[in-house]
C-alpha cells in the first residue's frame, strides 16, 4: 500500500472501512461518525508499527461498531424507561382540577378545625408532624392506647363528615363529648 505510516494506510482503507461500519451500524451517517472516531484513534498512535494494518483497522472498526451498538441499546433502554415514568397529558392539572383540589383542601382543613381540641391535636401531631404515637402520648400526658382511640375517632370523624359534602351542607358533625380518659 502506498502512503506513509498508519494514517496513509488508513486513508487507502477508508472506503472498505466505511462499508464495514455502514453494514455494522445500519447507516452511512453513523458510519461516517465512527470513521472520524477511528481516524482520531489511529492518529493518536504516533509512529506505532502494525504488521498488517488493514486487518488491524477492520478489527478496530468492528470493535468501535460493537461499542456504539451497545451504547445505543443502553441509551434506548434508558430513554424508554424515562418515557414510561413521564406523566401523560391527562395527569397534568388543568385550571379546573387546580380549583377543585384547592376547594377539597380547604374543606379538609375546615373539617379538621371542627374536631374537638384533643382529637385535633393528636391527629395533627400524627399526620402532619409525623410524630410517633408514643411521643404524642407523652406530650399530651395520656397513654398510647388513648392516642390510638383519639386517632380512630379522628378518622371516623373525617369520614362521617366527608360524605354528602356540598354547597348546602352545614358545619361538620361534632361529637357531643371527647370522653374523659381518651378525648
Amino acid at each position: 500500500m502506498s502512503g506513509t505510516g498508519l494514517e496513509g494506510q488508513f486513508l487507502e482503507a477508508r472506503p472498505l472501512l466505511r462499508r464495514l461500519l455502514a453494514a455494522r451500524l445500519g447507516s452511512a451517517e453513523d458510519a461516517e461518525d465512527a470513521l472520524q472516531d477511528l481516524w482520531l484513534r489511529i492518529a493518536g498512535m504516533d509512529g506505532a508499527h502494525v504488521e498488517q494494518p488493514v486487518p488491524f483497522f477492520c478489527r478496530m472498526a468492528t470493535n468501535l461498531a460493537t461499542d456504539r451498538r451497545i451504547a445505543a441499546a443502553r441509551r434506548s433502554a434508558r430513554d424508554g424507561a424515562w418515557e414510561e415514568v413521564q406523566p401523560g397529558s391527562e395527569e397534568y392539572a388543568d385550571p379546573e382540577r387546580i380549583v377543585a383540589g384547592r376547594r377539597a383542601l380547604e374543606q379538609a382543613h375546615a373539617r379538621i378545625a371542627h374536631m374537638p381540641d384533643r382529637m385535633r391535636q393528636a391527629f395533627t401531631l400524627f399526620r402532619f408532624e409525623e410524630q410517633p404515637q408514643r411521643v404524642i402520648a407523652e406530650r399530651m400526658g395520656i397513654s398510647v392506647s388513648a392516642v390510638e382511640k383519639l386517632l380512630r375517632r379522628a378518622y371516623r370523624f373525617l369520614q362521617e363528615n366527608r360524605e354528602g359534602e356540598g354547597a348546602d351542607r352545614g358545619l361538620p358533625h361534632r361529637p357531643d363529648h371527647e370522653g374523659s380518659a381518651d378525648g
